[in-house]
């Protein structure tokens, strides 16, 4: 039983993890259709509205309260939980934090506020990323002594991925010129 459910457990953070993936991208798109001409704007944002919807009730919350689900179900099969586990716990509380946190964004530009612009958008989404790579890390190693590793080799992943946005923002905007 416990294999079973730690595949359903493992499926679900994937289709949770795309979904956040996915919904900070349109949240991107959807700034930037702000910048069109009418009719264009109008048209894209409407299109941008219907996807986020979608993809945020259709299948990034159902995916999350699944999530949620199977994992303290496996955690009661394992019987106890390791040291690494703990910590483990406290990255996916803060992975649930972000995903709220994308509910208000969300909720935001389906009311026509945009309070981030498609520059801290992109960077917003990164942050699933690096929630993905410190939990993938602590499963696989399942040491908390490694855990100092993973935390030096996180904070290099975050800075290469700030810098990949900075270069990025700046070819699109002398590109733009």
């Amino acid at each position: 039983m416990y294999l079973y459910i730690k595949a359903l457990h493992i499926i679900f953070i994937v289709t949770w993890f795309a979904g956040m993936f996915y919904i900070v991208r349109l949240f991107v798109y959807h700034t930037e259709a702000n910048e069109a001409e009418e009719p264009r704007r109008s048209i894209l944002q409407e299109q941008y509205r219907v996807m986020m919807k979608r993809l945020w009730f259709g299948i990034t919350w159902p995916s999350a309260i699944l999530t949620l689900i199977f994992g303290p179900w496996m955690m009661i099969l394992l019987g106890s939980i390791p040291g690494w586990l703990w910590i483990k716990l406290c990255f996916v509380l803060g992975l649930y934090a972000y995903h709220f946190l994308l509910h208000s964004i969300y909720k935001g530009l389906m009311e026509g506020r945009f309070k981030y612009t498609s520059t801290q958008l992109r960077v917003w989404n990164e942050v699933a990323t690096i929630f993905l790579v410190a939990i993938v890390f602590l499963v696989v190693l399942k040491s908390v002594l490694s855990l100092a590793w993973a935390i030096i080799g996180l904070l290099v992943f975050t800075a290469v991925l700030m810098v990949a946005i900075r270069t990025y923002k700046y070819l699109r905007e002398k590109k733009s010129r």
